[in-house]
C-alpha cells in the first residue's frame, strides 16, 4: 500500500538556479538542472553528506558529518512576491535567496508536510526535508544591490522562505516543467 498520496496540486517551474561553491549564496539562473543523488554537481550545497550547521546544534556538535537533506532550496513564487511586498519592493530576485527551484501553483508551499515529494516529467523526484527558516544571509545579497532593503528580508520572509529538499530520484528539471505533489498519507501528529 503506498504511503504517499498524490494530490491535485501541481506546480510549474518558473526559475532555476545554481549556487556556485564559495562564500556567497547568490544563485545563477539556469535553463535546466541535472539532479543527481548528490544534488547539482559543482554547487555549494552538493553532496550526499554535509557538515552539520547551526540549525541542528541541539542534536550534533557543529561540523559533524550528517546526511545532506539541504541539497536544494525550493521556494514559491507567490510567497516570494508576498515577501517582496512586505519589504517594500515590487519584486524580489530569486538569485539573492540562493533559490534552486522557484515554483508557482502550490498554496501555502512553505508548510507542505516534511517528506512530501515533488515529481517531474522524467521521474526526477525531490523529497522535502522541512521549512527553510529565514536568516540574514539573503538579506546581505539584497542589501548589496538594493541598499536599505536587506534588513527587511528576515522578518518579511517568516513563514514564506520555502523548503529545503534532497534528490530521491535523479533526472533533469527544466523551466516550464510541471511537478506533481505527493504528501505522506498519515494523520497529523497529536501527542
Amino acid at each position: 500500500m503506498p504511503v504517499l498520496r498524490k494530490t491535485e496540486f501541481t506546480a510549474e517551474v518558473v526559475w532555476l538556479g545554481q549556487v556556485p561553491a564559495g562564500a556567497s549564496i547568490r544563485a545563477e539562473a539556469a535553463a535546466s538542472l541535472s539532479l543527481g543523488f548528490a544534488g547539482v554537481a559543482g554547487e555549494r550545497h552538493e553532496g550526499e553528506n554535509r557538515a552539520s550547521c547551526v540549525r541542528v546544534t541541539n542534536i550534533y556538535p557543529k561540523g559533524t558529518e550528517i546526511r545532506n537533506v539541504r541539497q536544494l532550496s525550493v521556494l514559491s513564487q507567490e510567497e516570494m512576491q508576498e515577501t517582496a511586498a512586505e519589504m517594500g519592493l515590487d519584486t524580489l530576485d530569486p538569485s539573492y535567496l540562493g533559490v534552486s527551484i522557484l515554483l508557482k501553483g502550490i498554496p501555502d508551499f512553505t508548510h507542505v508536510p516534511p517528506s512530501s515529494r515533488l515529481q517531474g516529467p522524467d521521474g526526477v523526484t525531490i523529497t522535502i526535508d522541512m521549512e527553510n527558516r529565514p536568516c540574514v544571509i539573503p538579506g546581505r545579497e539584497v542589501e548589496a544591490d538594493l541598499p536599505g532593503h536587506g534588513a527587511a528580508f528576515k522578518p518579511a520572509a517568516q513563514g514564506r522562505r520555502g523548503v529545503t529538499a534532497w534528490v530521491e530520484r535523479p533526472g533533469v528539471l527544466s523551466l516550464g516543467d510541471s511537478l506533481t505533489l505527493f504528501v505522506p498519507d498519515q494523520r497529523a501528529w497529536a501527542p
